[in-house]
């Protein structure tokens, strides 16, 4: 069974020049989506990839760098058939609330003597 590469690339970046750049590397058309809204002019895009081994996933990741991509999802033992928007939009939201996010830098003050004798009341 094959996995999906999922990315989601930046504003401005150009969805024709991704598909162009996987299907001179040797992807077919039928092994990818592009997922864009009705007026594409300038918004953030979703695309995934059927990869079926691990040389593959490392040439869609290059292509996704290539063009400009915030982030990627690999999900396994799904098929290209299986990755419509609404289903590939839930599933990265679930990642996205189980990943644990980096906390800001906390500093603890503490003192370095207590109360001592000098403390007048």
């Amino acid at each position: 069974m094959s996995n999906i590469l999922a990315g989601l690339f930046e504003h401005h970046s150009d969805y024709k020049k991704l598909e162009s750049d996987l299907e001179n590397s040797g992807f077919e058309n039928s092994d990818y989506i592009v997922y864009l809204d009705e007026t594409h002019h300038g918004n953030q895009y979703l695309a995934s990839v059927a990869v079926k081994d691990t040389d593959q996933v490392d040439n869609a990741r290059n292509i996704f760098s290539q063009n400009s991509v915030l982030k990627t999802y690999l999900f396994e033992n799904m098929k290209i058939e299986q990755a419509n928007y609404n289903n590939i939009k839930s599933y990265i939201d679930a990642r996205n609330k189980a990943e644990i996010h980096n906390s800001p830098d906390v500093r603890i003050k503490a003192s370095s003597s207590g109360i001592d004798s000098e403390v007048k009341f």
